[in-house]
């Protein structure tokens, strides 16, 4: 057995020690999470309301997840899997899925300062980049977001990949490489945002793994030579993009596979809607916002509302050629200190894919999008600082020591300070109402928080706050449909129905496509005894959208009022077929079944019910009397008992009907 040295003895304590800092610092910030809840921004599409995650890891959801319509317009079958996982494994408890977030946001971070400590050979710099990387406000939304697991995921096959690839250019084999390409496969179905990471390759093949300079250099990035003539550098340049090719291939397909996928499902917001112009200057001043939100991460909110009446294009401008002065700085100071432009094309870079020249959707910009980004330019302050620190102190004849000194103080006051913002940002994710609520509190005209504030007051039976904040969200947005929509929900459960109808009908007015508002109008209309009103707007419901079961139920409860049993029933099969374990349709199915002396399939109908919802009290009940119609009393005991445990009162109205 090799025996190490005492001074590798130090240094590796001193590696396993900066391991056990990073991952106790990031669960101090993040292990709250756990007694989280869901947030009703996506989490319900992505867990919470999805069949397919919900029922676990199965075959049919393995299928469905490559196979199925993307959900908010994103195809991320490895996403999707991994949810189903965390279902299968332990049900959709959302303290469980918080903390999975965590575990792969504390996996990225050791793995990033495993990677860079192997590519750079430098300890503290890259200490402070994981540090840095797990610790910072921003990427709060990536970890404490369930819905967000797209982000830690795609980033731990993000760092698989540079692993490899460090792996593959020390040993350059075939092997390594496939390995490569299927790190970067699997991150791209986890989250497409990995499209950008071939060109990552190629800053990292420039520095720090110095494979387009054939001179030494030194691991802080500095020559200790001059460059050799660039003609001499082209085999090596060719050799290298080439090399590139799969992978920049696999970005292609990804980005079509999304840019499809999202206008598909709307996610991608219309050239009308939003003009060239104000995507372009929205543009720099996210670049800008991004930067200063780094080093003074206030007013962080989960959605930043894209307001074209507040852009200024003299600021605009003012950003672009902020970020023109940068480029050309870290250009023209890139030959000695090459990770000058390595860390600041990182950031511009990776941010391309979700800058907003192709719009998706309403946010300006979002604090999710920097959980790769910043890794570039805490490179650039990780290892430009000490250098300049080294100059300045230098210059100032103070002792070599103290630059240490000054240097771990800045650091530790530097991490103490973001994390301390970290954990205090994380507690604004502890559910719907409080996470809404702090978005109200740092952003303007925030109509997004406001609908999503109104849905959690109406979910927790607050009726008269959730109508105030619909109603905020309707006066910042006239035409917001979706609140006006569900405003007349709140009103519908107050049986303020006539407010409800206009709610409706100024939602139809906006958007007279909308099968939901119209559906709702139905239903509206059904309970004020319209019951031909209802007949017609179900109608108009069906004909947008005829694969709208709920809209069929209704124009069957409008038919069945009405008595028109013949087409109440075909409404209902209708639904059923579309739905088939729409429990109520098939219950009401029966009950006309019954009506119609016709008790042999009003029981089928009852059990079909029972089956898919054993719990369901009003099925066992007219399941019991369907028995009784056709004096099979053992039967109707047996729904009798079990109805004891699920509704006392019918179970004692069906005993009387059972012993007359």
């Amino acid at each position: 057995m090799k025996m190490l040295s005492m001074s590798q003895q130090v240094k590796k304590s001193l590696v396993l020690s900066i391991y056990f800092a990073l991952a106790v610092s990031t669960l101090l910030v993040f292990w709250q999470v756990r007694n989280f809840d869901f947030v009703n921004y996506d989490d319900d599409m992505y867990v919470y309301e999805n069949p397919h995650v919900l029922r676990g890891l199965t075959a049919d959801g393995f299928i469905s997840a490559f196979t199925s319509a993307p959900a908010g317009g994103n195809w991320l079958p490895l996403t999707w899997l991994s949810f189903m996982l965390d279902c299968h494994l332990f049900g959709a408890l959302p303290g469980r899925l918080h903390l999975v977030n965590v575990l792969l946001h504390l996996a990225n971070t050791l793995l990033l300062f495993a990677v860079l400590k192997k590519m750079t050979g430098s300890l503290w710099p890259s200490a402070f980049v994981a540090a840095a990387f797990a610790l910072h406000p921003l990427h709060v939304e990536s970890v404490a977001w369930i819905t967000e697991r797209k982000d830690v995921l795609s980033t731990f096959f993000w760092l698989l990949t540079m692993w490899a690839y460090t792996r593959f250019v020390n040993r350059p084999k075939i092997t390594n490489y496939l390995l490569i390409v299927i790190f970067f496969a699997l991150g791209l179905m986890a989250k497409p945002m990995l499209v950008t990471l071939p060109f990552v390759l190629l800053l990292l093949d420039y520095w720090p793994l110095n494979r387009l300079i054939p001179q030494t250099i030194t691991s802080s990035g500095r020559q200790r030579r001059k460059f050799a003539p660039v003609a001499n550098n082209l085999p090596t340049f060719y050799r290298i993009v080439i090399e590139k090719i799969p992978f920049f291939a696999l970005s292609v397909i990804s980005s079509v596979i999304t840019f499809l996928a999202q206008r598909s499902g709307g996610a991608v917001a219309g050239i009308n809607k939003l003009a060239l112009n104000h995507r372009i200057a929205n543009v720099f001043l996210s670049y800008a916002q991004y930067i200063e939100k780094m080093f003074w991460p206030s007013n962080l909110a989960v959605f930043y509302p894209f307001d074209t009446g507040s852009i200024s294009f003299w600021q605009a401008a003012a950003c672009a050629l902020l970020l023109l002065v940068i480029s050309v700085f870290v250009v023209r100071f890139g030959r000695n200190q090459r990770y000058l432009p390595v860390g600041w094309f990182w950031f511009v870079g990776t941010l391309i894919p979700v800058i907003g020249i192709v719009q998706v959707g309403a946010q300006a910009y979002a604090d999710r999008y920097t959980y790769i980004s910043y890794i570039g330019l805490f490179v650039m302050i990780a290892w430009g600082l000490p250098e300049l620190l080294s100059k300045w102190i230098s210059a100032s004849s103070v002792e070599s020591p103290h630059q240490k000194i000054v240097l771990g103080v800045l650091m530790v006051l530097a991490l103490t300070t973001l994390g301390i913002c970290a954990h205090r940002q994380t507690s604004c994710w502890k559910n719907s109402i409080t996470l809404f609520s702090h978005a109200l509190e740092v952003t303007q005209n925030n109509y997004i928080a406001h609908y999503n504030l109104g849905f959690a007051y109406s979910n927790l039976g607050r009726y008269q706050e959730a109508i105030e904040v619909y109603k905020q969200a309707i006066k910042i947005k006239p035409d917001y449909v979706e609140a006006r929509n569900n405003l007349g929900v709140i009103y519908g459960k107050l049986d303020r129905w006539p407010e409800a109808i206009d709610a409706y009908k100024q939602a139809i007015r906006i958007n007279p496509d909308d099968a939901v508002a119209r559906n709702n109008l139905g239903f509206a209309y059904g309970n004020l005894g319209r019951w031909q009103d209802e007949i017609e707007a179900c109608k108009k419901a069906i004909k947008i959208k005829p694969d709208f079961a709920e809209a069929h139920y209704n124009l069957g409860l409008a038919y069945s009022n009405l008595g028109r049993w013949q087409e109440a029933m075909d409404a209902y099969k209708q639904a059923i077929k579309i739905k088939p374990d729409y429990v109520e349709a098939r219950n009401n199915l029966g009950v006309i079944y019954g009506k119609l002396d016709r008790y042999q399939e009003a029981i089928d109908a009852f059990k079909q019910a029972v089956r898919i919802k054993p719990d369901d009290a009003d099925a066992h009940c007219n399941l019991g009397y369907a028995y009784l119609a056709i004096g099979d009393k053992n039967s109707a005991l047996a729904e009798y008992n079990i109805l004891k445990s699920l509704n006392s009162e019918l179970a004692n109205n069906l005993f009387k009907e059972i012993n007359k």
